[in-house]
């Protein structure tokens, strides 16, 4: 048995606390002992203590995490761990500082894309401060070998994701459509991420109106948390396909969701890896998605769905006029979308990062 300490620094839960609470409970089905390390009333603090899980708060208002850091050293000074693992960038200093000096080894995960502007300093981050680094994909290897990483230090391991059992039956594809006042009739495209720039949902908009002109079936929906400012732009944006659009907010459970779209557009500006789009391949829905970062790792051209360039309203509205005009397509690429998400599941993810603790905490 492992003793892990996971750490983590957001705010809020998104994509990579989600990963890090999948994790944590796979490795608890296997036995090891966890604690998980963020803020003192962040979302990951609450849904971690829901869940069971032991948690070492750090004290809220704290400059810098200094007093945090002081206590996580004297934390580990009266209980050794095997593994530190940091699950963010602020997480990984703090995991650095604390255990400076103990025999512990530290991994730090890497999930965003953008390329390390200090070479130096990453250099000295990644080969210095950590013994292993996660990367969620090929492409964020290379951005990493690219700052100046030794690629001995990088281990590729994608995020997961939980396979549903059984694909949304036509019952339950009736029932989620039927409580966003949508018909069998409708072709229903869907997005979900954070409402940020580079995950385009001013594109999935705009090919929206572009296909409301010849499609008047086509509906859009967007799922996760905006502004009122923000949904004001993308109306304007729709002009007169604004009808058609419908924000739906945060969701915490997304089968009914996938059950009621057809499609799920990924016009994402940047992305390590693509967990939507491998849910959303794990419910049977094709994707299309930018040809940019780890998305083309997931989504396989003319197999799984469709890649289109970055930035593209007309790309992406292309698409999906090629999903309209076959529907046989459309369930084909669903069926194999579902096969090929299944080699991202969760079991995977968790067995192979258990795989590289053992391998750092030795003997």
């Amino acid at each position: 048995m492992l003793k892990i300490l996971h750490i983590d620094t957001g705010r809020e839960l998104r994509g990579g606390q989600r990963q890090l609470l999948l994790l944590a409970r796979g490795l608890r089905e296997r036995g090891h002992e966890q604690l998980i390390v963020c803020p003192e009333g962040s979302a990951l603090e609450q849904q971690a203590l829901a869940e069971g899980f032991s948690v070492f708060a750090l004290p809220a208002y704290d400059l810098a995490h200094a007093h945090g850091i002081v206590q996580l050293r004297q934390y580990l000074l009266a209980t050794p761990a095997h593994i530190l693992h940091a699950h963010d960038g602020r997480g990984q200093t703090i995991s650095w500082l604390a255990s400076w000096g103990l025999p512990v080894r530290r991994v730090a995960s890497r999930r965003v894309t953008f390329l390390p502007g200090a070479r130096l300093r990453h250099h000295f981050m990644y080969s210095r401060t950590c013994h292993a680094v996660i990367a969620v994909s090929h492409f964020i290897r290379g951005l990493l070998i690219e700052a100046g990483v030794s690629a001995r230090r990088i281990e590729v391991i994608p995020d997961g994701i939980e396979i549903p059992p059984h694909l949304p039956s036509p019952e339950e594809r009736a029932e989620a459509r039927a409580q966003w006042g949508l018909g069998e009739r409708e072709f229903v495209l869907g997005q979900v991420g954070s409402f940020t720039p580079e995950k385009g949902q001013d594109v999935a908009v705009e090919a929206t109106r572009i296909l409301a002109e010849n499609h008047p079936q086509v509906r859009l929906l967007l799922v996760g948390e905006a502004r009122a400012e923000v949904k004001n732009r993308l109306r304007e944006l729709a002009g007169k396909a604004a009808g058609r659009i419908q924000f739906l907010g945060h969701l915490e459970n997304l089968a009914p969701f996938f059950a009621a779209i057809d499609l799920l557009l990924t016009p994402s500006r940047a992305e390590g890896l693509g967990s939507a789009a491998l849910l959303a391949m794990a419910n049977g829905r094709p994707v299309v998605a930018s040809r940019v970062g780890g998305l083309p790792e997931v989504v396989e051209d003319g197999l799984t769905g469709w890649l289109v360039p970055s930035d593209s309203a007309d790309g992406l509205a292309s698409a999906v006029n090629d999903a309209l005009r076959n529907s046989a397509r459309v369930a084909e690429l669903g069926k194999a979308a579902r096969a090929r998400a299944c080699q991202f599941s969760a079991a995977i993810m968790v067995g192979r990062t258990e795989k590289l603790y053992r391998q750092l905490a030795g003997p």
